[in-house]
């Protein structure tokens, strides 16, 4: 989406009595919510982006590599949208959003990553039941680094 046309989205909401918008177009979905006087923003890419690596990996990078390969292996990965911090429940002393053997339903709330002081929930893109929890709450997560693995 075009950084201008979502400022202009952004200045609408912020000078109108909507509270919250959503937009979804071909390269993603964007949603603005107005609270307290400020107004946050939550950008949703529509799929997935794969970054290659421009540079070699050292020596002991293909170990590392080999605990995902197994992973991958036992079912569906939920991978992070983004760089952020990775939290299991929607505050601290709330209940997880799902635990090792929920089954859940495509759509469905996983966790939230934080970026940038906005809090993004994480939806799952598979219906199934959840065999492993990747990522420990509070844990800073990296863009594409697997969060779960549903089956």
């Amino acid at each position: 989406m075009d950084l201008r046309k979502l400022k202009t989205l952004i200045d609408l909401v912020s000078e109108s009595n909507v509270s919250e918008l959503e937009i979804t177009e071909a390269e993603g979905k964007v949603r603005i919510v107005k609270g307290g006087g400020t107004v946050a923003q939550q950008y949703i890419p529509a799929a997935p982006v794969q970054v290659q690596p421009a540079v070699a990996a050292p020596a002991a990078a293909p170990a590392a590599a080999e605990p995902a390969a197994p992973a991958a292996a036992e079912g569906h990965t939920v991978k992070s949208p983004m760089v952020g911090t990775f939290y299991r429940s929607s505050s601290p002393g709330a209940k997880p959003f799902i635990e090792v053997g929920s089954e859940v339903k495509e759509g469905e709330t996983l966790c939230i990553v934080e970026a940038m002081k906005i809090l993004n929930e994480i939806e799952s893109d598979k219906s199934g039941v959840v065999k492993r929890i990747l990522a420990e709450n509070g844990q800073a997560v990296e863009f594409g680094q697997p969060l779960f693995v549903i089956e």
